[in-house]
C-alpha cells in the first residue's frame, strides 16, 4: 500500500463516518474506494465493513442524549438487527463471490434510490409521525430484520431503510429515531464484522485506516452533522456509487 493510498482510505473512511451518523450509506464512500486499489469486491467489502465499527460507536456516543429512554425498544429491535445480520454475514461468505459481484451492483442501484428519494420520505415520515402510535409487531421486527440481513451482506444505505421503517414506526423525533438508527445500523456492522475476523480474508491495514477515519468522522458529524446541507451530500454519494457500479460491472 503507497502512502497515497493510505491517505486516500483513511480520508474515505472518515467521510464514511460522517454520513453514516447523519444519512446513512457511507459504505459508498468506502467501497468504491477499496475497489479502485485492486481490492477484490468481496475483500473490500469485508474490510470495509470491519473499520467501520468503531465511526459507529462514535456517533452513537454523540447521540447519547437522544438515546436517553430508548433502552426497551432498541433492545427489541436490536435483537432482530443481530439475527438479520448474522444471516447476512453467512450469506456473504457461503455464497460464491461472482454472486457478490452480480448482486451488489442492484444493490448499490437500490440505495442510490433510496438516497435521491430521502427528502421524500423525510416529508412523509413527519406527516406520520404526528398522529401515529408506536408500532413494534411483527412487520416492524420483519422489516428491521430484513435490513439486519442486507447490513450483513453488503449495507450500503442501510441506515437509510432503517430510518424509514422506524420513522413509521416510533412517534418520535426524528433526531431520536436517527440515534436509534444509529445503534441499530452500527450493531448490524459489528456483529457481522466479527464474524468476518474469525472466518473470512481481511485486509487489516485497509481496516486500520478506515476505523481511525470513520472514529474522527463519526465523532465530528455526531457534533455539527446536524448544520450539513444535505443536498450537496447526497450528490456525492450517488456520483460515488455510480462509480462502484461501473467498476463492479
Amino acid at each position: 500500500m503507497s502512502l497515497l493510498q493510505a491517505l486516500a482510505i483513511l480520508a474515505a473512511g472518515g467521510a464514511a463516518g460522517a454520513i453514516n451518523v447523519v444519512v446513512g450509506s457511507g459504505t459508498l464512500i468506502t467501497f468504491p474506494v477499496l475497489l479502485a486499489f485492486g481490492y477484490a469486491p468481496v475483500v473490500a467489502n469485508v474490510s470495509n465493513t470491519i473499520g467501520l465499527v468503531p465511526g459507529s460507536v462514535a456517533g452513537a456516543v454523540g447521540y447519547r442524549r437522544e438515546l436517553a429512554g430508548q433502552g426497551r425498544r432498541i433492545r427489541t429491535l436490536a435483537c432482530a438487527t443481530a439475527l438479520g445480520a448474522a444471516t447476512g454475514a453467512t450469506l456473504l461468505l457461503t455464497l460464491p463471490a461472482s454472486a457478490f459481484k452480480a448482486i451488489v451492483p442492484v444493490f448499490i442501484a437500490a440505495a442510490l434510490v433510496l438516497i435521491v428519494a430521502q427528502p421524500r420520505l423525510a416529508s412523509a415520515l413527519r406527516r406520520h409521525r404526528g398522529h401515529a402510535a408506536e408500532q413494534l409487531g411483527p412487520a416492524t421486527l420483519l422489516a428491521v430484520f430484513v435490513t439486519g440481513t442486507y447490513g450483513g451482506y453488503f449495507g450500503a444505505a442501510q441506515g437509510i431503510m432503517v430510518l424509514a421503517i422506524l420513522g413509521l414506526a416510533l412517534n418520535d423525533t426524528l433526531q431520536r429515531v436517527n440515534a436509534a438508527k444509529n445503534i441499530l445500523a452500527g450493531l448490524a456492522n459489528l456483529l457481522s464484522g466479527i464474524i468476518f475476523a474469525l472466518v473470512a480474508h481481511v485486509y487489516w491495514p485497509a481496516v486500520g485506516l478506515i476505523a481511525i477515519g470513520s472514529i474522527c468522522g463519526g465523532a465530528l458529524s455526531a457534533r455539527y452533522g446536524r448544520r450539513l446541507a444535505p443536498a450537496p451530500l447526497r450528490a456525492l454519494i450517488v456520483a460515488v456509487g455510480i462509480v462502484a457500479i461501473v467498476r463492479l460491472l
